[in-house]
């Protein structure tokens, strides 16, 4: 049978928004039920009293670590902590990331309390008597997040959920669509808020600023400069060729073409043109938060080691608006001059 797992995702959350979005994203892709607080509606429960039916409840357990500890009970305990020492007493599976750099995290999302901070390496080292991994970077979290997962559901399999059509109570068939429309509430919730956070992105109409490399007639060395292109523009004249799928290294050459060509007649004397490497990866970038692409999965040959990129069906969609070709209306369909 197919099963769904219930995940509780438990960590600080004002320092690591970012970072709670990929691994709900990650644990949407596999499949599974992320169980967050953010996500749930208040209600009359005493709030620890909820929290610990939601992880009594949950298959597996997440612990994210950042740069704070959290605010605390009475005690001095975090409730980020006391979370993870319920699901560690009750046998929940766990799997905690921690920084891999922790000095490198921002003043802003860290303690400035000397004791907090004491309180935070004490918990690392609590923590780190069990299963964990390291991260950088909220992407790099994601990915890391997806392949502890799935070793961890191998290795300590657990109940979880199936499809209303492989068991036959009429309960359980209720609870497998309940619990479908909440994946689906999930879903549209994480799309709504990503394109939220997206409305400030250069996009659309927006110019982008294109910094390239060339040569005078093409001789002599590189020489550097810049061109503004509208973003939309950008995107529908290069990655036409990951309708399909395509190289990183042919999207650059198609940028760099693209380039040329805009140059050609203002300014032939430019040669040898290509896109600087960083300005194509603060472009690969921009297309990936705005949701266009994404990197292809496809199976190859181990001796093919390049990176793939493809358009998601919102890429796809909007290349489509953006290439099709309308109809102009004949004279005859236009209405009649009145004079």
């Amino acid at each position: 049978m197919t099963k769904r797992y219930s995940v509780f995702v438990s960590s600080t959350y004002e320092d690591l928004k970012e970072e709670r979005k990929e691994v709900i994203q990650a644990l949407l892709e596999l499949d599974c039920i992320p169980i967050g607080m953010e996500l749930f509606p208040a209600t009359d429960d005493d709030q620890w009293t909820l929290i610990q039916e939601l992880i009594e409840d949950s298959d597996y357990y997440i612990l994210i670590i950042g740069g704070r500890y959290g605010s605390m009970n009475k005690k001095g305990i975090s409730y980020t902590q006391m979370e993870y020492e319920y699901a560690v007493s009750i046998g929940v599976p766990v799997i905690s990331f921690i920084p891999k750099h922790p000095d490198q995290i921002v003043t802003g999302k860290t303690d400035k309390s000397s004791e907090k901070e004491n309180k935070l390496k004490e918990f690392k080292t609590l923590v780190s008597e069990k299963m964990i991994k390291f991260w950088n970077t909220p992407e790099e979290l994601g990915s890391v997040v997806s392949r502890s997962l799935v070793k961890l559901i191998k290795s300590k399999p657990r109940i979880g959920w199936v499809k209303a059509d492989q068991i036959s109570s009429d309960q359980a068939n209720l609870e497998i669509l309940e619990l479908k429309q909440k994946v689906y509430e999930l879903e549209e919730k994480l799309k709504i808020s990503l394109e939220t956070e997206n409305s400030n992105l250069i996009q659309d109409n927006d110019l982008f600023k294109v910094m390239y490399v060339y040569k005078l007639n093409g001789i002599g060395r590189y020489l550097t400069d810049f061109m503004e292109i509208p973003f939309n523009n950008l995107f529908s004249k290069t990655c036409s060729i990951l309708i399909d799928e395509g190289k990183e290294s042919e999207l650059k050459s198609f940028i760099s073409a693209y380039i040329a060509h805009l140059l050609l007649e203002k300014s032939p004397e430019k040669k040898d043109i290509n896109i600087i490497d960083d300005n194509f990866m603060s472009i690969i970038i921009q297309l990936k938060a705005l949701g266009l692409i994404e990197k292809s999965i496809r199976k190859r040959s181990l001796k093919d080691s390049g990176t793939y990129w493809q358009l998601t069906p919102k890429g796809d969609t909007l290349i489509t608006n953006l290439r099709a070709k309308t109809k102009i209306p004949n004279s005859s369909d236009l209405p009649p001059t009145i004079t």
